[in-house]
């Protein structure tokens, strides 16, 4: 099928134009105005942005965790995401402490593989690399999965030592992949944690008050400085805090190829509101914690003058009832993460753009360019050009909605609350185009399914 989008005004990361777009099939084959062509369905974007599909680096889909599973699966939470005009994710396969990454990556693949409704990657966390295992990384580099992620948290689960983190940083760096890095120190946290619950303080306001930012920043700087010495590009993940701020720029100011994402939540929301009664503040509990308020500023400045370079969501969903609930005896049970990938590109609009802290550019830039050079996309997906996939939003920038789960457009993630419930936001994904399909049109779910695994180039190749 053909289609015209009419009348709009394209924002890329660098460009800012009124033309028309004609797609043909999957791809952008035609950009200019008064085109000689003869669509099958014509897009009116009169008074609209017409800007590429988002693209949200790191989600987390059925995935399990703290004895329960995240509530959306590939299914909900694509369309989901859709709804907010996101068009490609990247989840987390997660390896078996000693398994193999390349069954984990088999076994996402099958989680995802005819749910999707917008395209996916995967990142793959390693849990452990043996050295045996080390040629395991040039496969799934084969595989187009070129990023791994690695933690420097929850030690008996997810954490690896430091000389993992070496090992592991070293051969991707070789094998021109990127390092993703939960960057907080496990050990120190827990024994604060054991002496937190040890004397009784076990509500959900001791998740953040057991995670200081410090240890966050002490994280950071191990991070690169292993990374520095293993020559490898490192990316941190939903950084949270000033204090880790602080060590990213030092580590770029000594030319450390060092990139940072931080999330919605650390940006509009703050750490005050675990202390809601009756348990609610459960609903919030995710790693890192939320922090004071005088971050946000911070991290707004970061995202404005290119110290941090993408916002992502860690969309890791679990119901407050029957799944937050574990926790009810103990902040330590509560099942870490939060929804959020149908919210992104409307706060980030609000907040960014309306609220005067980020131009139209640096807005799309931070939502979906960034993370598609970042992360091998790029310029298949990221950008509006000839030849780049028809991934297209058309945004409303005036339509204003209230975040809430009873607001049929705004909440479509499979979960019982939103984390941004009463939030009125200014400006909304309107008419959503997936490789050319239209996927959601004024609320309404046009098509289900058909999402695609892209197979992801290397660090600084291109992705045609």
């Amino acid at each position: 099928m053909s289609t015209l989008i009419k009348n709009g005004r394209i924002i890329t990361a660098t460009d800012d134009y009124y033309a028309d777009v004609y797609i043909d099939g999957e791809q952008i084959t035609q950009i200019g105005t008064n085109l000689a062509v003869h669509p099958d369905r014509v897009i009116d974007a009169t008074g609209k942005l017409v800007i590429p599909g988002g693209i949200d680096p790191h989600t987390h889909m059925d995935m399990p965790f703290g004895g329960t599973t995240s509530a959306d699966d590939f299914a909900s939470g694509t369309l989901a995401a859709a709804h907010g005009g996101t068009t490609t994710i990247i989840d987390f396969a997660i390896q078996a402490k000693g398994g193999s990454t390349l069954d984990a990556l088999d076994t996402w693949h099958e989680k995802a593989a005819g749910k999707a409704t917008i395209d996916y990657g995967f990142h793959m966390i390693v849990t452990d690399m043996a050295v045996a295992r080390l040629g395991e990384l040039s496969r799934l580099r084969d595989a187009g999965v070129t990023s791994y992620k690695l933690f420097m948290a929850y030690p008996g689960v997810l954490y690896v030592d430091d000389g993992t983190l070496y090992r592991t940083f070293r051969q991707a760096g070789e094998n021109g992949t990127r390092i993703c890095m939960h960057a907080e120190n496990g050990i120190v946290i827990d024994e604060i944690i054991r002496e937190a619950v040890a004397d009784g303080k076990v509500e959900p306001r001791w998740h953040a008050l057991t995670r200081p930012t410090r240890m966050e920043a002490e994280g950071v700087h191990r991070a690169i400085a292993i990374a520095e010495v293993a020559r490898v590009p490192l990316y941190i993940v939903h950084l949270s805090s000033h204090d880790a701020l602080e060590e990213v720029k030092r580590g770029r100011g000594r030319g450390v190829d060092v990139q940072a994402e931080t999330c919605p939540q650390y940006l509009f929301l703050d750490q005050t509101i675990y202390d809601r009664p009756n348990f609610e503040g459960a609903k919030w509990v995710m790693t890192p914690a939320l922090r004071e308020k005088w971050n946000q500023a911070t991290l707004w400045q970061g995202l404005k003058f290119g110290d941090l370079s993408a916002v992502a969501t860690d969309h890791c969903p679990f119901c407050f009832n029957g799944q937050k609930e574990l926790g009810k005896e103990s902040f330590t049970k509560i099942p870490n993460g939060a929804p959020g990938v149908e919210n992104r590109l409307s706060l980030m609009y609000h907040g960014g753009v309306v609220g005067g802290r980020l131009s139209l550019n640096r807005w799309v830039e931070l939502t979906s360019t960034s993370a598609a050079k970042t992360f091998g996309l790029f310029p298949r997906k990221g950008t509006i050009a000839v030849g780049s996939d028809a991934d297209i939003v058309v945004f409303d920038p005036n339509r204003k909605e209230t975040i809430s789960i009873n607001n049929p457009f705004t909440h479509h993630m499979r979960v019982d609350y939103s984390a941004y419930e009463g939030f009125e936001v200014t400006g909304w994904s309107e008419v959503v185009l997936s490789r050319g399909r239209l996927i959601v049109n004024n609320g309404k779910a046009e098509t289900t399914g058909g999402g695609k695994f892209v197979a992801r180039a290397g660090v600084g190749e291109l992705l045609r």
